[in-house]
């Protein structure tokens, strides 16, 4: 894809950001034409963002699960770049008014201890590159998509739809993650629940994926990272201010209050 098409993308999206536009795919005469393009695409739009949000911090995982891959259409996980204006704490207030459309995911989080080495293909060589593992829920904005006609190039453009995480404090030991059960709650009630191994088998496994790709892209993860796995259960849509929670057995809890 040509640079100068690539930039045009890019602004695209960011002026639909601006506008509040519904989630369309980008124009054809763009020519994004492969997955690669719409990471180089990504790239660049995340350069327009770093103004405002700040810098990378970590990446997300999205489309781990069968549970998002069915409701998405698209059979592989993506990725996207979390920028640090953007990493909230548990227990903070977003506005759902101030996106397209709010979507809550699940997660496990993961920062990274010493850089990952691109041989790295198993969890258990991916183990003594984590120093904590938490509960976190992914705030993304689907700009009210239609799901049955999506364009996962466009969507990947658009980073992955990534708007913020919400963290709590990471844990320095943990059990065994693909075992570990999680609750999601709405105002104390459950609303969704699911396994660790929901994530790609293991929440390691979606790590493994990420740094190929970055590897494949001339990067890959480093020290101080953080990298949201992936869900646990499909995305839940606020539609009224509630108090969200997610349980993780042996892990903590993390909480999002939406406005």
């Amino acid at each position: 894809m040509e640079e100068a098409a690539v930039r045009r993308a890019a602004e695209a999206l960011f002026a639909e950001h601006r506008a509040r536009a519904r989630f369309t795919t980008l124009d054809p005469a763009l020519a994004i034409d492969s997955i690669t393009d719409g990471y180089d695409v990504q790239d660049r739009y995340v350069t327009l963002l770093r103004a405002t949000e700040g810098e990378a911090v970590g990446y997300k995982v999205g489309l781990t699960s069968t549970a998002m891959q069915t409701f998405c259409g698209i059979d592989h996980p993506l990725a996207g770049v979390v920028l640090a204006n953007r990493v909230l704490r548990s227990g903070d207030t977003v506005d759902r008014h101030a996106y397209g459309r709010l979507g809550l995911e699940f997660e496990v989080a993961v920062r990274i201890r010493s850089d990952l080495p691109a041989t790295a293909r198993t969890p258990a060589e991916v183990a003594p590159h984590v120093d904590g593992v938490c509960a976190a829920i992914e705030l993304i904005d689907d700009r009210d998509a239609d799901y049955g006609n999506l364009d996962v190039r466009s969507l990947i453009a658009d980073n992955s739809w990534n708007a913020g995480i919400v963290l709590a404090d990471f844990a320095t030991t943990w059990p065994d993650l693909a075992a570990v059960p999680g609750t999601a709650r709405r105002d104390g009630a459950a609303v969704g629940d699911g396994h660790g191994r929901d994530i790609l088998g293991h929440p390691f496994n979606s790590v493994v994926w990420l740094n190929a790709h970055l590897v494949s892209r001339g990067g890959g993860l480093q020290k101080g990272q953080i990298v949201m796995t992936g869900s646990v259960m499909k995305t839940m849509f606020p539609t009224a201010a509630a108090n969200y929670r997610f349980d993780l057995a042996g892990l903590g809890t993390v909480e999002v209050n939406v406005a």
